[in-house]
């Protein structure tokens, strides 16, 4: 890997590195090019963004050994900061991050080039996860609305990336009077019940609250499904502030209930408008499933007390260290909770005095 001497260079080698890297590939194999991207990427961007500069200048970090010295920058400067090294006239696309109307939101600001490197990075580890449907008449359907509708929010962005890639995909979230996001109960319905008399497959992809409307709706109305072979689930978000909160175990076995589902094929999704990869859980032996990022991507479990990283099994903070955040900051430290497992992480939740945040706050 020769010297990066632009943002440019490392869109190039970053895409390289992802085209090579083997999905399973543990992160001790991909450690020793990670670290360099990691160190190429940091030194950009200290020197370009112009609040991430300051914050290393004050620590006194110019240069890095390994990636976990990198400094990160807490999520909350996304709303105080434009973290970015893009220069007005150079910013095509702004995410915020969705959370109560009296909140100011986090913006993640994107060009032509960084948004591609994004979509770059969410499709292969969303198909490892969620493979695509395969026959003639396979569908999606997303509960959210489109990225038309929402153009701001990186969730709508990505399933519209996702469903570019799908013949058949339609959007049922609409927004209503005050912004805010609602399901088309209607429009799902109808689509429910066309996939179920054709017996075709469908992939729902939603938030969490989405689901519960949904569910509650079918409880109410006692309508049960029984999809096709193959259907599948992905849900995103929380509840906080919108719902009461069904945990991750009961709103599976709703959609299995409800929608016939099996849980082997309930995926969640764990994402942020200051990212540009996402985290899928797999079921595993113990007490909860375990996110894993992509092999572009890693995450620390960072002790609030000590600041050091977590050991095996404890709890702490999220702080995510992702290649694909080229013109923001790689490093972000998260406001939520999880435990450690290996290389990847039990979310618990959000941090006790951190503000609602997340997708599902949309949500009436």
């Amino acid at each position: 890997m020769h010297s990066i001497a632009s943002f440019d260079d490392f869109a190039s080698q970053l895409r390289a590195f992802m085209a090579r890297t083997t999905p399973n590939a543990p992160p001790d194999q991909t450690h020793t090019e990670f670290n360099l991207l990691a160190s190429a990427l940091f030194s950009l961007q200290a020197d370009s963004v112009p609040v991430y500069g300051k914050l290393c200048a004050k620590r006194k970090i110019v240069s890095v050994q390994d990636w976990r010295e990198i400094p990160a920058l807490p999520v909350s400067a996304f709303k105080e900061y434009e973290v970015t090294s893009l220069s007005l006239t150079e910013r095509t696309r702004v995410f915020h991050s969705s959370g109560v109307t009296q909140q100011k939101p986090s913006r993640h600001f994107h060009n032509a080039q960084s948004l591609a490197l994004y979509e770059d990075s969410l499709l292969p580890w969303f198909c490892r996860h969620l493979p695509p449907l395969t026959g003639d008449h396979s569908s999606l359907l997303f509960l959210t609305p489109s990225a038309a509708l929402a153009p701001h929010s990186s969730l709508a962005h990505m399933f519209d990336t996702i469903g570019r890639q799908s013949p058949d995909s339609r959007f049922t979230g609409q927004l209503d009077s005050q912004g805010f996001w609602a399901l088309d109960l209607g429009q799902t319905f109808a689509a429910l019940n066309q996939a179920q008399s054709a017996s075709q497959p469908v992939a729902l992809l939603g938030t969490a609250f989405s689901f519960v409307h949904l569910l509650d709706h079918c409880q109410a109305t006692q309508t049960r499904y029984r999809l096709a072979a193959g259907s599948r689930a992905m849900e995103t978000g929380g509840y906080k502030g919108r719902s009461r909160v069904v945990s991750k175990l009961a709103l599976r076995q709703m959609m299995t209930r409800w929608l016939g589902i099996p849980e082997s094929r309930i995926l969640a999704e764990y994402g942020m408008c200051e990212l540009s990869s996402q985290a899928y859980d797999r079921v595993v032996p113990g007490p909860g499933a375990v996110f894993e990022f992509p092999p572009w991507a890693r995450a620390q479990i960072i002790s609030p007390e000590t600041g050091r990283e977590a050991g095996e099994g404890e709890t702490g903070m999220i702080r995510v260290f992702d290649l694909a955040n080229l013109r923001s900051v790689m490093a972000v430290q998260t406001e939520d909770l999880a435990v450690r497992r290996g290389d990847g992480f039990e979310l618990i939740g959000r941090e006790a005095d951190a503000p609602p945040r997340g997708c599902s706050l949309m949500l009436q």
